[in-house]
């Protein structure tokens, strides 16, 4: 039986009477990598043509940049989409150099900067493109010296970050939104060669004059925003926090696999349930708006008084995640199920902070770290394992989850970059230890004395010592 691979990339290209430079750009598409072209109406056959070399070819009548890339995004499964355009100016054959920009430097967003040949780009282009440019850099902090069409992204990211623009202004509107959401955004150079034909939109004044319009409203637009986000943070009431404890049902095989072969897998999944029985406990003990249980596995075992069941979707950590935010409205903090230890008072800091009543001598905690400060945006609870514990967000917001690597040891780093590269203050928590292998569980039994975990681990690790 044969399988199908399925494309490590989907390269999307917006398409509008690009006949005479198909045939050399879908040549210069990596192999093993799958093109997208999008007509976008055209008379000269070049969506019967690109068929014909093999491209997938998707219909987008709506005229406009923004409406055919956001067309051929829809269409991609790939687990990273592309964008390059199709008149030859842009080489496809550079793009495997952004893409390892994501995948072994921790980029979310790699752009193609311009370094164009003699005669590659009109001046009246050239200096729209460096004028934006320079507004781009003050609203958003890049350091993007070229707001190029060439770039790369994870997929569901970038769908994540809701694009609206369908003309001229979704490529600034990409690393606006990517900006806010704080992600790790860079570019590289790459080769601008004179395209094939003449261009609907550089090639002519009036062209150039409705991208800079739709890129200055844009601009305009993203000022606006950020100036009501300082308003709501000065204004906004932190009394009505909401705790979600993301978990999965305890069962053998399934959870606290990394414990074997020191736990069997009744003894792991009998350890899961404890850690997750006493990180609810804990939290019902917290005096806040409202308790989740964000959970993966069957109801029957989810109905926990005092907290609401709510069913995980599916689809990979971070986009659950991202779901999770979406759905909450108000300050929300974020708990896994695998600290078991963690205390009341490690918390107290964010919940003294946001109004919750709790916290200081109450608690046995400190006071928050720059109390009298304006309160944090974010709070932030590392692992010793490279992730984190726990993620409290003031404003919840998918978009500062959504594509950040899960289950890496450098998740936790990259978590706390894409917050505070969105502008966030960020405040830590202390970093605790998760329970994955035999010497966490021991390390952390330590912390929990005359507990039911502590007694499992006691008896496990005492059985595995006399080689059972």
């Amino acid at each position: 039986m044969n399988t199908v691979t399925p494309a490590p990339v989907d390269v999307v290209f917006p398409c509008l009477n690009e006949r005479a430079a198909l045939p050399w750009v879908l040549g210069r598409v990596p192999a093993e990598w799958r093109a997208i072209v999008v007509d976008n109406g055209s008379t000269d056959g070049s969506g019967e043509l690109a068929a014909q070399l093999g491209a997938t070819v998707a219909f987008e009548p709506r005229r406009g940049f923004g409406a055919a890339v956001h067309c051929g995004l829809q269409a991609a499964t790939a687990p990273f989409v592309a964008i390059c355009d199709a008149d030859g100016s842009l080489d496809p054959a550079e793009l495997p150099g952004l893409l390892a920009l994501l995948t072994h430097d921790g980029a979310d967003l790699a752009l193609g900067s311009r370094r164009p040949d003699r005669g590659a780009w009109p001046l009246h282009a050239r200096l729209a493109n460096r004028a934006l440019a320079a507004l781009l850099r003050a609203g958003s902090g890049l350091g993007l010296s070229d707001l190029g069409p060439m770039r790369i992204a994870r997929t569901d990211a970038l769908r994540g970050l809701r694009l609206a623009d369908r003309r001229s202004g979704y490529p600034l509107e990409m690393v606006l939104r990517a900006a806010e959401a704080g992600w790790h955004v860079v570019e590289q150079p790459v080769r601008y060669a004179p395209r094939v034909g003449r261009s609907k939109v550089t090639g002519t004044v009036r062209g150039t004059a409705t991208a800079v319009y739709d890129m200055a409203t844009l601009l305009a637009d993203s000022r606006s925003r950020a100036r009501r986000r300082g308003h709501d943070a000065e204004t906004r009431r932190s009394d009505d926090l909401t705790i979600a404890v993301v978990a999965k049902e305890c069962l053998p095989g399934r959870v606290k696999t990394r414990l074997a072969p020191a736990f069997t897998p009744q003894e792991a999944a009998d350890l899961a349930s404890l850690s997750l029985r006493a990180t609810l406990e804990t939290v019902r003990s917290l005096p806040v708006r409202s308790r989740i249980l964000y959970f993966d596995g069957s109801p029957a075992t989810a109905t926990i008084p005092g907290f609401s069941y709510v069913p995980q979707p599916d689809g990979s950590l971070d986009e659950r995640l991202a779901a999770l935010c979406d759905a909450v409205d108000g300050p929300l903090l974020i708990l896994g199920m695998d600290t078991p230890q963690f205390t009341r008072a490690d918390l107290a800091p964010l919940l003294a902070e946001w109004g919750c009543g709790v916290g200081g001598a109450a608690t046995g905690g400190a006071p928050a770290d720059g109390a009298g400060c304006a309160p944090a945006d974010a709070w932030f609870g590392a692992a010793q394992d490279g992730g984190f514990w726990a993620l409290a967000l003031a404003e919840p917001d998918g978009r500062l989850i959504l594509g950040v690597p899960m289950s890496q040891p450098d998740t936790g780093a990259r978590q706390l970059g894409r917050l505070r590269r969105a502008g966030l203050t960020v405040r830590e928590l202390p970093t605790l230890r998760d329970v994955d292998t035999p010497e966490d569980a021991a390390a952390v039994a330590a912390q929990l004395p005359g507990t039911e975990f502590s007694a499992l681990v006691a008896g496990v690790l005492a059985a595995t010592g006399a080689a059972r």
